[in-house]
């Protein structure tokens, strides 16, 4: 069986609306499930429709192609009553509901776990929120970002806080929520049972904040803007511009990796390299140690010293633009169309995992 039929007959109803929801719906029409999507047509469907850039005509913008890919679409007012019903009845037959209700608006709908439960006792549903701590706060990703510490580490001494360039949280939250379902219908094999499924932006967050969050409860380390260097070890997250003014970044995890290093850059010879010898000292003394380093990689072009380092299995990466990422056939692997609506779509899959049985 292929993992695009791995869901054949599993019937999935997406209420939630930007990101977090519909990549948890898409996330199962890959595998075969049937999703209906289902958006308001009074208020112009899913508010990313009209979320675009400067060039973009068509009437399905790019960021809606990016998590709405094998699904059916339906409009509907559940301010109506006929409306409501309808969803109702689509609701018999129905596996799995995605909502992402804001405090206290799925009740009104009697669209909330208990009196859904009542109603259709097999019936799973994952609800995304926003925050945890505040439930009637509005959360878009950029302000849980803010709030659950990556905007203050992210960027550097001399930069105003950054985000991410994509909606972290929502990432985060959706796959929070594709394991919480996928547990829930493991147990509804064995209960017959469905069940509720929530989790928030604020707490995926900061679950994701892993040894950053330890440094703080454990060494009471406040993380501060680094740019991409790390607090523990150096030089990973350094970059360094190359002699084709392309740029390479660093990983370096073990003091094996860095005499490998400095060997392949011809930086042994250099006296001051003893005083970099273990990761402690680099750490330590990680702007001088960059310094040292800079001038060997700018008398060489960035994929010569690449090779090398791959050759021997010293971490490094090219730092790449979009273009030059899609250049690469693991990326092209990925990469799914569709036509929605008359327009030609384009999205990279949420399916970057294989398996095998024999």
């Amino acid at each position: 069986m292929s993992l695009q039929s791995t869901f054949n007959g599993l019937k999935v109803i997406e209420l939630a609306g930007v990101l977090a929801g519909p990549s948890v719906g898409m996330f199962f029409a890959e595998l075969g499930a049937h999703v209906l999507k289902i958006e308001n047509g009074t208020a112009g469907g899913d508010v990313t429709r009209s979320w675009k850039l400067p060039t973009e005509t068509e009437s399905v913008s790019a960021y809606f192609s990016a998590i709405n890919y094998k699904k059916d679409y339906l409009s509907l007012n559940l301010k109506t009553a006929q409306d409501l019903a309808h969803l109702f009845n689509l609701l018999k037959e129905a596996d799995v509901l995605l909502t992402n209700f804001k405090a206290g608006s799925a009740a009104k709908f009697q669209l909330d776990f208990a009196s859904l439960h009542a109603k259709f006792p097999k019936l799973i549903i994952g609800q995304i929120s926003g925050f945890k701590s505040n439930p009637k706060r509005t959360a878009f990703d950029v302000v849980v970002q803010a709030e659950t510490g990556f905007m203050y580490m992210n960027g550097t001494p001399q930069s105003a806080p950054i985000k991410m360039p994509v909606a972290l949280m929502d990432v985060l939250a959706a796959h929070q929520l594709k394991e919480g379902l996928l547990i829930a219908l493991l147990q509804r094999q064995k209960t017959g049972l469905g069940s509720f499924v929530e989790t928030n932006l604020e707490q995926a967050g900061i679950a994701s904040l892993v040894n950053q969050a330890s440094n703080y409860l454990m060494q009471n380390y406040i993380a501060q803007p680094m740019g991409s260097a790390h607090p523990n070890i150096a030089p990973y997250g350094d970059t360094f511009v190359c002699k084709d003014q392309s740029k390479i970044v660093l990983a370096i995890g073990s003091d094996a990796q860095f005499a490998k290093l400095i060997d392949l850059l011809g930086a042994d010879k250099n006296p001051n390299v003893k005083n970099y010898c273990t990761n402690k000292q680099r750490v330590t003394n990680r702007t001088e140690l960059v310094e040292l380093l800079t001038p060997y990689f700018s008398n060489i072009n960035r994929d010569d010293i690449l090779n090398e380092c791959i050759k021997n299995q010293i971490p490094a990466g090219a730092i790449r633009a979009m273009d030059e990422v899609f250049e690469n056939p693991a990326a092209q692997e990925l990469v799914r169309e569709e036509t929605i609506e008359g327009v030609k779509t384009k999205r990279v899959s949420s399916i970057a995992f294989t398996i095998n049985t024999k």
